[in-house]
């Protein structure tokens, strides 16, 4: 972040979600009993899989280690967009704005990686539960989760590279309620095409590949339950619609953002609203209402 100081800007403003009061009341309300909500349950899911014995298996650990991302998700960007709802100049400082952005591409590029290992979780749970225990082995569930905060580091630290040293001379005005890297570029003083092609490529490139094989690998599962016909193919589909839930709402955000080619602002910022704030509290609710396991450790851990 030194590369702020070779910058005239000091502080960025926000256009913020709207001008209207009625509309900035309601969205105080929403946002506020979903972002606590979220914290909530997100925080409900991580203590009762830390505390219950019967939930210490791979599934639970990555879904543990999801529900910790989405507090991260949650706190990023929602409480100041609504700390900045009554007011009239919406400032960030610069570095602040590059922190928030370090943190966004951080915690999305782990979440992305710990989407895929609950994928090849329930893979091989489903397509070769003999060998389920040998391959999900608690030194494997440990090496997603360092690959996931290794591979988020330096995806963010990499995109940052070539924007703190750009120089902010002239506007400084961002038509959102969070600093995101494609705005803030355009912000620069110089011809930045080629860095925003960069960064839009890069991170689309892993948005759209991830989701897909995301799906691909889903459809696999899916044809591997339907050729059993026990009662376990059942609760192996409502564990695996659950997923692809959560997944049709992370990438759904993501990819519009960085492969739609002129995007509306409004819906822009809908989508973002959508991706601080209601995701990180509709994960834990489908996780919980889809999966008896956890309701009833939920309970467990609740009368204690």
């Amino acid at each position: 972040m030194e590369g702020s100081n070779y910058s005239v800007v000091s502080e960025l403003v926000f256009l913020g979600l709207t001008n209207s009061w009625h509309i900035q009341l309601l969205l105080f309300v929403f946002s506020s009993m979903l972002y606590v909500a979220g914290i909530t349950g997100n925080s409900l899911i991580v203590f009762t899989v830390a505390s219950d014995p019967h939930l210490h298996s791979p599934m639970y650990f990555l879904l543990a280690n999801l529900s910790f991302i989405d507090l991260g998700v949650s706190s990023v960007t929602s409480p100041k967009m609504i700390y900045d709802l009554f007011r009239k100049h919406k400032v960030i400082s610069f570095k602040g704005c590059v922190t928030q952005i370090f943190f966004i591409h951080v915690i999305g590029a782990v979440e992305m990686v710990l989407l895929l290992a609950m994928a090849f979780d329930r893979y091989v749970a489903i397509c070769k539960p003999l060998h389920y225990l040998t391959i999900m082995s608690p030194r494997m569930c440990l090496s997603f989760l360092v690959a996931a905060w290794v591979i988020g580091l330096i995806h963010s630290l990499v995109q940052l590279a070539f924007v703190v040293n750009l120089p902010f001379c002239g506007p400084n005005v961002l038509d959102s309620f969070y600093c995101d890297l494609p705005r803030l570029i355009k912000l620069a003083c110089i011809d930045t095409y080629p860095l925003e092609f960069m960064v839009t490529a890069n991170s689309g490139f892993i948005s759209v590949g991830s989701f897909f094989i995301l799906i691909i690998s889903y459809i696999v599962i899916i044809v591997s339950v339907q050729k059993h016909s026990s009662g376990g193919s059942s609760k192996a589909l409502s564990t695996l619609s659950a997923h692809i839930s959560v997944v049709l709402m992370f990438f759904g955000p993501l990819i519009f953002f960085y492969t739609w080619p002129s995007s509306s602002t409004h819906l822009d910022k809908f989508l973002a609203l959508f991706y601080a704030v209601v995701t990180p509290f509709l994960n834990p609710v489908i996780y919980t209402l889809r999966n008896q396991e956890m309701k009833m450790a939920m309970k467990r851990v609740c009368r204690q």
